[in-house]
């Protein structure tokens, strides 16, 4: 553990990454405006292309937002030809998120701005110094994640598996 004041919103890491983060998110805004899409639009179409298939309540957690304002952000998308629905083949009351043809170029261009936004972040800070950030952010996601679960001790554990093999 280090000695930083927890108490002091400058020095607390739970802070700090609040802070980045709300940083980084008006910088990506301002960046994405001209493109006809908002944040949220954004957010929703990308964790659409990382993980297509995804179902339509699974990313309303994602997000941390109600269902129904997912679907009303979801028909936009769908609109724009961006985002399909279609039904989960296993659940029928379900709908999975895939990309649609019209994806493609606006992520290109949203990839490109947010590379911009991270390059303006990162500024200063050394190819290794951010490794061991994303490093111990992933680390510490982990953590918290297993902490939700009642298979914690499982997960931790598997993790520090793969970690000692790789």
């Amino acid at each position: 553990m280090t000695s930083q004041d927890t108490r002091n919103p400058a020095q607390s890491l739970s802070f700090l990454i609040h802070d980045v983060a709300r940083l980084m998110r008006r910088d990506i805004s301002r960046r994405i405006q001209g493109l006809g899409m908002t944040p949220a639009q954004w957010r929703a179409l990308a964790y659409v292309a990382k993980q297509e298939g995804l179902r339509q309540a699974a990313l309303a957690d994602l997000m941390e937002i109600q269902p129904i304002t997912l679907a009303r952000l979801i028909d936009r998308l769908e609109e724009a030809n961006l985002v399909e629905r279609r039904p989960d083949p296993t659940d029928r009351r379900a709908v999975q998120l895939y990309l649609a043809a019209g994806a493609e170029a606006p992520l290109e261009t949203m990839w490109e701005r947010a590379s911009e936004t991270r390059a303006l972040a990162l500024d200063g800070v050394s190819p290794e110094a951010v490794d061991q950030m994303i490093e111990a952010l992933d680390r510490m996601r982990r953590n918290l994640i297993a902490g939700e679960s009642p298979v914690a001790t499982d997960l931790r554990a598997s993790s520090e598996d793969e970690t000692e093999t790789q």
